[in-house]
């Protein structure tokens, strides 16, 4: 075994297709590309969206609304589930590590505070934003309310 006796490995090595070398090899004349039209040309590339001629979905469909590149959104929270974190945890101080421990909200995540349930236990809330009913039902039970 020396390098003049190596080879590949057979069925590996395929012989490239060799396009517009004469009509003997096969492949001359239209070279593999039929017959006339853009693509049968050199430099034809399709330009993105287009159908054939007819007019392109994009043209089509209308323009309408925008985005408002000042929006804030915000993960809701319900003051039914700062109760169930209260009493399962033992909490007084809700925060967004204690959120995040529970899986409520992402590390990221804005956080609002919405009124739907009711709370008896006296905490201290610490968030980005409360709605009314949420203030009002956390200061009607003592408790505290810290935006961050």
């Amino acid at each position: 075994m020396d390098l003049s006796n190596l080879q590949p490995a057979p069925g590996s090595v395929k012989k490239s297709k060799r396009i517009g070398r004469g009509e003997g090899s096969g492949k001359g004349g239209t070279s593999t590309r039929g017959h006339k039209g853009a693509k049968s040309r050199s430099g034809y590339s399709k330009k993105v969206g287009f159908e054939g001629g007819q007019m392109p979905l994009q043209r089509r469909v209308p323009k309408f609304g925008f985005k408002n590149i000042n929006r804030k959104e915000y993960k809701a929270v319900n003051i039914e589930f700062l109760q169930l974190l209260a009493e399962k945890n033992n909490l007084t101080v809700i925060d967004q590590e204690v959120l995040l421990n529970a899986g409520l909200v992402n590390k990221n995540d804005l956080i609002k505070v919405l009124g739907n349930g009711t709370l008896t236990a006296k905490l201290e809330v610490k968030a980005h934003a409360f709605s009314k009913s949420a203030q009002a039902a956390i200061e009607a039970a003592q408790g505290t309310v810290v935006k961050l």
